[in-house]
């Protein structure tokens, strides 16, 4: 009887002998995607053992850390180095590089150091921190009390998210119970080490999950990110240095100390090892949060662990691999991509929050990434002028595209302004705002055009140079027939009757009003006249 792994392996066998000249692979696929129960860093993610501190103990949480903060900060540091843990907040920069940054002497002037753990988790889509915070909140402490050690900072503040409440209380109460055994304090877990956790919660502004954004928010102001330099590590939270970083990312370097760094760079591939939590949504038989191996095949990750696609792999449109901001892909991609930081980036897109947003072919992808859109436009701080006005225009032209009242050159136009946007504001949220439209235009941009089309009976293949030179090209209350003299050759000259409701206001242009006699005149067939001059 074949078994799974033995039909997988003939499967693969196959895949292998389908062509007579085999060229290497240059970033070969590795053994992902079978990730044991055993190696697993979160053995209570769904919560069914409790969150009290006699559970996680039972789980492997706080042993032997006292022998762990006994080897000091370098060494910390450097198994973190080591192992290759990249930030699991999204942008992927290596861990242990990010905490080298902290200064090894404190200042002259006696400023302390802190450490900030951003728990703010507002990318939509995500939903793996919070389960940290809900079922395994010790892991959090005991991971912050590690880092906050390696970088020789007096005190952690955990930010956490506004509306994360019974987050908030699960935390605060692990805060307590760790402070009641000894693990932190005065003398932290026995070792001598005094360190205190605050955690404070946001009033759930997207902006706050970017650092420095974070930082005047836990300092009493308002939400909106600094011009860098100075960095946060010379002079963060107070004026002092200043390390943030994510929940995901403190949590498994306790397990990593204790099991070593070559352990956990043993999953996935070089320069993205590890394990990593992915949150699954959208269209799959069971979303879930689960723990799996870095480079795992999407594919294979939605199969295993959800049951696979709503109405079979065939009826996939389009994946979004790692939040709302990061650029949309569509099935043909999906069909082999991994599930790792380079992978995703080679096709054009990112892993960021490995929040995979699966949808099929019943979706809407120009209206739902219309709504991402607005959203970012509604997020942004309004600080910078690329992100506030060019954020506001391109929600505002997607919500025409999506509805049916964009026009033609519009679709391409989007793309040069979110080219303009991406990476010229002050932190990331430019480039979160123009990544979605960016992927739907280089993907989708013949479903785009054909929206407009649906709509207006309109076939737009316009010279962007000639439409975009003409003076009233962006004039809403006229349609391309009242410059006939520039746009006619360049138009379909079909009528179409007016709506059902017999407002006579309206043409085969439903959404641009004309005068009653220029409606009145086509339908006696007598041609339209000229608009008269303003």
């Amino acid at each position: 009887m074949l078994t799974r792994n033995t039909t997988r392996n003939l499967m693969l066998a196959g895949r292998q002998r389908r062509s007579i000249i085999q060229v290497p692979d240059s970033k070969p696929k590795t053994a992902a995607g079978f990730l044991q129960d055993k190696d697993r860093i979160f053995q209570n993610i769904y919560g069914e053992h409790g969150s009290g501190i006699e559970v996680a103990q039972k789980l492997g949480d706080y042993y032997r850390t006292k022998d762990l903060l006994g080897k000091g900060p370098d060494w910390i540091v450097d198994q973190i180095k080591k192992s290759g843990l990249r930030g699991r907040g999204g942008a992927g920069f290596p861990s242990g590089l990010k905490w080298s940054f902290m200064p090894k002497r404190p200042p002259a002037d006696g400023r302390p150091s802190y450490v900030v753990i951003n728990a703010d988790e507002s990318e939509p889509g995500t939903c793996k921190d919070r389960e940290i915070m809900r079922f395994e909140p010790h892991k959090l402490v005991e991971g912050t009390l590690i880092a906050g050690f390696a970088m020789r900072a007096r005190a952690a503040y955990i930010y956490c998210r506004g509306e994360f409440y019974n987050e908030f209380k699960s935390v605060e109460a692990a805060i307590q119970e760790a402070y009641a055994a000894g693990m932190l304090g005065d003398n932290a877990c026995g070792s001598g080490y005094k360190f205190d956790i605050v955690i404070c919660r946001g009033a759930g502004a997207y902006i706050c999950g970017e650092e420095t954004g974070l930082i005047e928010s836990l300092e009493g102001k308002s939400g909106k990110p600094r011009l860098k330099p100075p960095f946060p590590a010379n002079i963060g939270l107070y004026g002092c240095p200043t390390i943030v970083t994510n929940v995901e990312t403190v949590a498994v370097s306790p397990t990593i100390l204790r099991r070593g760094p070559e352990w956990f760079a043993s999953f996935g591939r070089k320069n993205n090892s590890g394990t990593k939590l992915f949150c699954i949504s959208g269209h799959v038989n069971t979303p879930c949060t689960v723990e799996e191996s870095m480079s795992i095949p999407l594919r294979e990750l939605l199969e295993k662990h959800c049951g696979g696609v709503r109405g079979g792999w065939d009826n996939l449109l389009a994946v979004i691999p790692g939040g709302s901001s990061v650029p949309v892909l569509p099935k043909s991609i999906c069909d082999d991509v991994l599930m790792d930081f380079d992978a995703l980036m080679d096709e054009g897109s990112a892993l960021g929050t490995a929040a995979v947003i699966v949808m099929d072919k019943s979706t809407d992808l120009v209206k739902a990434l219309a709504r991402i859109s607005m959203f970012y436009k509604n997020e942004s701080c309004n600080q910078c002028t690329p992100c506030r006005e060019g954020a506001g225009v391109m929600a505002n032209i997607m919500d025409r595209i999506w509805k049916g009242n964009g026009f033609g050159p519009e679709v391409d136009m989007i793309k040069d302004i979110a080219d303009n946007v991406e990476l010229r504001s002050i932190c990331a949220l430019g480039a979160a705002a123009a990544w979605p439209i960016q992927g739907l235009h280089k993907h989708f941009r013949q479903e785009m055009l054909q929206r407009i089309e649906d709509f207006t009976d309109i076939s737009y293949n316009l010279n962007k140079d000639e439409m975009f030179g003409h003076p009233a090209a962006f004039d809403w209350r006229r349609t391309p027939k009242t410059f006939s003299g520039t746009l006619d050759s360049f138009q379909d000259s079909t009528y179409r009757p007016p709506a059902p409701n017999n407002n006579t206001m309206l043409d085969q242009y439903p959404h641009i009003p004309l005068y009653e006699k220029q409606a009145m005149d086509a339908l006696e067939g007598q041609g339209q006249e000229q608009l008269p001059a303003n």
